[in-house]
């Protein structure tokens, strides 16, 4: 037992609200307004996003801990909650703004995910994000990508 040390998983779940529009640019708007229906309103819709992060890692024998807590709330804070909360995700967020990623909550779900693993101790693994649109709506993302 001396090697190993017990892995936990731990989540921190915050809640964010934001506009966006539904809207490809790589679409014409005929084709935009049949596939997003009315989500692609010009002037946007709204959320209530909640959003898990969880990590997983070794706990450690002197604090007893995966990660510290408020060290986890401090990262969601900056990647979700200063850069998204009461924004318009396409106007106000440059990656979405400055490209043409759709803001789809699997789209939010990945950049929220990339910019949390940026920020966390070595010794610590981002699990999973999973955002909650609406009651029914969930995306989770795990850092899994496919060969197309």
């Amino acid at each position: 037992m001396a090697n190993r040390r017990p892995v936990a998983y731990v989540t921190r779940v915050e809640s964010f609200s934001a506009c966006h529009r539904l809207h490809s640019k790589l679409l014409s708007d005929e084709e935009n307004k049949a596939i997003f229906g009315k989500c692609n309103n010009p002037n946007g819709h709204g959320h209530n996003y909640k959003v898990e992060v969880t990590v997983r890692g070794p706990i450690d024998e002197k604090t007893g801990m995966v990660i510290n807590v408020f060290d986890l709330k401090t990262i969601i804070n900056d990647v979700v909650m200063e850069a998204m909360d009461h924004k318009h995700l396409d106007l106000d967020v440059p990656v979405f703004r400055d490209s043409s990623m759709v803001t789809t909550t699997e789209n939010v779900t990945f950049v929220i995910y990339e910019g949390i693993k940026e920020q966390l101790p070595s010794h610590v693994q981002l699990h999973e994000v999973k955002i909650h649109e609406t009651d029914k709506n969930i995306v989770v993302y795990r850092g899994e990508y496919e060969k197309v």
